[in-house]
């Protein structure tokens, strides 16, 4: 097979694999994606859903930056809601379940339907490296194939080993084979690899689930979705269920612990702290005498569910047993048991903050390979990988995200100055900048600056400028406006708020905790005649208003504050510098920024064991 050269070549089609192409190939570059099946784009194989607890506002980023995350998610979300709505907005995040068949199959619609895109079903063996530059892969079936640059997201493919019980076997995911040869040339070539696992849980009939036992939980009324541009909004949903275990269910599962790769030691990778599996929750909560788990439907027209909270390596009969003792499954069958899944990973110190690695110039590292996990946090390296990618061979300035400007950003700062010791999940506690890393303003942070680099197209930037237009015409508004006591006494008065004896701007009133902007509307003749309330876009941009209202000081404040720790990030530290001579650091000082390699000083100081004090010392030798 003969190719002609490529740009970037992709390997893996998983959720990095697919944003990264897109990406690529949307700025410009003549781009390959290289999959081992061309039926499984952005494939959902552990749960059915996307965003969730700070997952949301990265899927919300991607979008807003002219990623297609956002967009496939809404036209194949089966139910959706906003979590943490009774905490503050900083803490808001979407959340959706999807058609996992259809929403595999809309990224293929959408990645064939992208221009400089081209597909090829193969396993890829290989890297071509000359010298210290990539210059494409090797494949199985295709012989080799040149690239200026190549950008690896091979998801939990690489040396991959599947445990159920006693029982292991290769495969990348269930039903699919590993890959082999890349771990081994990249080690040759002078990286370091690790290995973690992850787990999923029994795929259920939903045919045998007696739902009136369960609990079940329904979607939003109020439908908002992931995208700035995306008019489809669903009229229907599907329920969620809530089933518990007992005693009775832990007692069967420990009975299959000696049998467990994880707790006899077949399993060397470590697990996701988070998400663990229900034999971790039992071992390490053993005072707890029930788990919630959550029943997930995985599409419209579809019996399978997803038992979300069962994540699971025992023996298949252990689960088996074990998931017929839960109330509501005294009947279940499954489709295929739950097991846990070793592979190879990277340990992402050895990258730049562009997700290109400091060994070979123009090779890309995205998602899982880097010791995360989540589809969005993958999906979110991988839009960054194919952007840089795409600068990198046309001589342009990586994009590197700052803290305050995206989640994305906190989460490649953490991977690069921290690195990872357990599979890395986004939470909004990682973020110091959560009030400014909302998940309404995504689009107001980060599209104009997508909109001049030539990745987000007009349509979002139109969109976005008629955003900000009527935002600002809301706050003007309520700001000019005032309103007399007998107008809001009544309402101040139900909501335990005290009342006012004169005149007051409405915006002042806004500041008050217990007062909500939709409640003025309906109150107040003169907003509810101005403001739709039942419009989408005017709802969505009164609340981004009162939002920046309510909290404008605490907005001002971190902004402040970042404003004055951006002015570390500015001051650049020399890349080939012997930390040993400067013996006023401590030894783990000087050890950590030799392994690191911090770029500028604001990273040096957010590497764990790098004290206040080093940061001073170097700042001193740098004449600051």
């Amino acid at each position: 097979m003969i190719f002609e050269p490529y740009d970037i070549i992709v390997v893996g089609a998983g959720h990095s694999g697919c944003e990264a192409a897109a990406a690529a190939a949307n700025l410009g570059s003549r781009v390959l994606l290289v999959t081992m099946d061309l039926r499984l784009f952005a494939s959902m194989s552990c749960n059915p859903a996307m965003g969730g607890v700070a997952k949301g506002q990265i899927v919300r980023e991607i979008d807003a930056l002219g990623g297609y995350s956002g967009i496939v998610s809404d036209r194949t979300m089966i139910q959706f809601r906003m979590l943490n709505k009774s905490k503050g907005p900083a803490m808001w995040s979407p959340r959706c379940q999807s058609d996992k068949m259809m929403f595999s199959a809309e990224w293929r619609r959408m990645l064939e339907k992208t221009s400089n895109l081209d597909f090829w079903q193969d396993t890829v063996t290989g890297l071509i490296i000359e010298g210290d530059q990539v210059r494409g892969v090797r494949t199985l079936m295709g012989g080799d194939i040149h690239s200026k640059a190549v950008v690896l997201s091979n998801g939990t493919f690489l040396n991959g080993i599947i445990h159920i019980g006693e029982k292991h076997f290769s495969g990348g995911r269930m039903g699919e084979n590993a890959s082999y040869g890349i771990t081994e040339q990249l080690k040759e070539a002078g990286f370091e690899s690790k290995r973690l696992k992850t787990g999923t849980p029994v795929r259920i009939d939903g045919r045998t689930i007696d739902f009136s036992k369960l609990i079940e939980q329904k979607g939003d009324d109020d439908v908002v979705g992931f995208s700035y541009i995306e008019p489809f909004r669903i009229q229907k949903q599907r329920s969620c269920w809530i089933a518990h275990t007992s005693l009775k269910v832990h007692e069967t599962l420990r009975k299959g612990f000696k049998y467990s790769p994880m707790f006899n030691g077949r399993i060397q990778g470590v697990g996701p702290r988070y998400c663990p599996s229900i034999e971790d929750k039992i071992e390490r909560f053993s005072g707890k005498d029930s788990h919630q788990l959550f029943v997930e439907p995985e599409g419209w027209n579809v019996e399978e569910y997803y038992l979300n909270g069962f994540s699971s390596s025992l023996p298949d009969d252990i689960q088996y047993e074990a998931l017929r003792q839960i109330e509501g499954f005294e009947n279940a069958k499954i489709y295929r048991p739950g097991y846990a899944i070793e592979y190879d990973y990277f340990p992402p110190e050895q990258l730049h903050h562009s997700l290109e690695t400091r060994l070979v110039h123009g090779l890309f590292f995205a998602g899982q390979i880097n010791g995360t996990t989540g589809y969005e946090e993958a999906a979110g390296q991988g839009l960054m990988a194919g952007i840089n990618a795409h600068r990198v061979i046309h001589d342009l300035e990586p994009l590197v995200l700052s803290r305050s400007q995206a989640y994305i950003g906190v989460l490649i700062d953490d991977l690069i100055t921290k690195g990872v010791d357990e599979p890395y999940r986004m939470f909004t506690s990682r973020a110091e900048y959560r009030i400014l890393l909302r998940q309404d303003n995504a689009d107001s942070r980060l599209t104009a600056m997508s909109y001049e680099m030539g990745l987000a197209k007009e349509d979002r930037y139109q969109a976005l400028l008629r955003k900000q237009d009527k935002v600002s015409e809301i706050i003007n508004c309520l700001s000019e406006a005032y309103v007399h006591p007998e107008e809001v006494n009544t309402l101040l008065e139900r909501n335990q708020s005290s009342v006012i004896d004169q005149k007051v701007r409405v915006s002042n009133l806004l500041l008050r905790p217990q007062i909500a902007l939709n409640q003025l509307i309906e109150t107040l003749p003169f907003l509810s005649e101005k403001f739709n309330l039942s419009d989408r876009f005017t709802k969505e941009c009164l609340e981004e208003a009162e939002i920046q209202i309510k909290y404008e000081s605490y907005i001002n404040k971190e902004y402040e504050l970042a404003e004055k720790l951006s002015r570390l990030e500015n001051v650049k530290l020399p890349s080939d510098f012997d930390y040993h001579q400067l013996t006023s650091l401590s030894y783990e000082s000087r050890e950590k920024l030799i392994r690191y390699k911090p770029e500028t000083l604001g990273q040096a100081s957010r590497i764990s064991g790098i004290s206040p004090a080093d940061i001073s010392v170097l700042a001193i030798f740098l004449g600051r």
